[in-house]
């Protein structure tokens, strides 16, 4: 029998396994080995684990979804980040808290709905690339599970519900102008122009109000031009960062961009959307049931990668993610595992 102690201990092994974006080729075989030990089916799709009790992972209508890859560690590490120090109940390592945390609870939960018979109808997940939202992560899977329904995605979030979070979209705008010899003051100044379109940007307005998350945000944070200190400029090249809602789709917020400003806009990705669950969803009762407080997440995850309705819930605090000396309490998991088990236990129930 697996204990929960065993699953703290599988989150120590996971921790000592560099597993950075897109190099997560040893923690995945890793983890199974460890899971096909344990007894599971657990199907590999590039540096993604696809884990059942035999089914088809075709047929599952709920997923369980966390991510095996972490950042590249920052400074202030006051430890090797590879090198877990548990201590009083604590678990420091790069990933523990983002989200080693939420995959070692979710596999836990998971068992026990297994051995409980009540798996049947579910895929466990353990995708790459979450942090950079790369195509070989859960994007490159989810063609193959066609008949999912709901989604569980395991993120840091104190075991709060979150049913939407804001997508992401980044633009490339370039402002034209006509070059010239500045001394004789000729051509059209590419900055000024681009000046004119940022001041637009800063001053667009979002009246309509999401229930769960906060205003969309467009701001510039980068911007280059010009060759010499002689020359007008011709072209002048910035980059947008726009935070979309479930009211301001990705979209919708480069429409109003393209209709205020006359520079060329091009989004490098629209995919990143942002997400909601849907008013009245039969889950928002299971989760008032069991005290968990929904609300609206300003972080992306993959669940903007998912058409289909989740949430967002995990052990561990969001503000811990990136961090140097990044930590989860071993409290948090227990309390995890007995959570996700409860909330899989009432889904199960309804008519997704």
């Amino acid at each position: 029998m697996t204990t929960q102690n065993s699953y703290i201990n599988l989150l120590v092994q996971l921790l000592a396994i560099p597993s950075m974006s897109r190099s997560e080729d040893t923690r995945v075989s890793f983890l199974q080995k460890w899971l096909k030990k344990e007894g599971f089916t657990a199907e590999r799709m590039k540096n993604n684990l696809l884990v059942t009790g035999g089914k088809d992972p075709a047929e599952a209508q709920i997923l369980l979804n966390s991510h095996i890859d972490t950042v590249v560690p920052g400074e202030g590490w006051l430890s090797d980040p590879f090198l877990p120090l548990v201590k009083n109940g604590t678990i420091t390592g790069l990933g523990s808290n983002d989200a080693g945390a939420s995959v070692v609870s979710l596999i836990a939960a998971y068992k026990n709905m297994h051995d409980l018979g009540l798996a049947d109808n579910m895929v466990l997940v353990l995708s790459a690339e979450e942090e950079v939202s790369g195509k070989d992560g859960i994007s490159s899977v989810l063609p193959r599970l066609r008949s999912l329904k709901f989604a569980i995605v395991g993120e840091p979030s104190g075991m709060k519900a979150a049913v939407a979070e804001r997508g992401l979209m980044v633009v490339d705008a370039v402002a034209s102008g006509k070059a010239g010899h500045a001394a004789r003051n000729e051509g059209v100044n590419a900055i000024y122009n681009a000046i004119r379109d940022i001041q637009k940007i800063r001053e667009l307005e979002f009246p309509e109000t999401s229930q769960w998350l906060s205003p969309p945000s467009v701001t510039v944070t980068m911007i280059n031009s010009g060759t010499g200190h002689n020359m007008i400029p011709g072209k002048c090249e910035f980059v947008v960062d726009v935070r979309s809602n479930d009211i301001y789709s990705n979209e919708r917020l480069l429409q109003m961009m393209t209709d205020t400003c006359e520079a060329s806009l091009s989004p490098r990705s629209m995919r990143l959307k942002s997400s909601s669950l849907g008013k009245g969803h039969p889950v928002f009762k299971v989760l008032h049931d069991l005290n968990l407080e929904p609300y609206g997440s300003p972080t992306l995850s993959d669940m903007a990668l998912m058409d289909f309705p989740s949430i967002k819930i995990g052990p561990g605090d969001s503000a811990r993610s990136h961090t140097a000396n990044e930590f989860i309490y071993t409290r948090e998991i227990e309390n995890a595992i007995e959570l996700y088990t409860q909330l899989l236990s009432e889904i199960i129930k309804l008519e997704l």
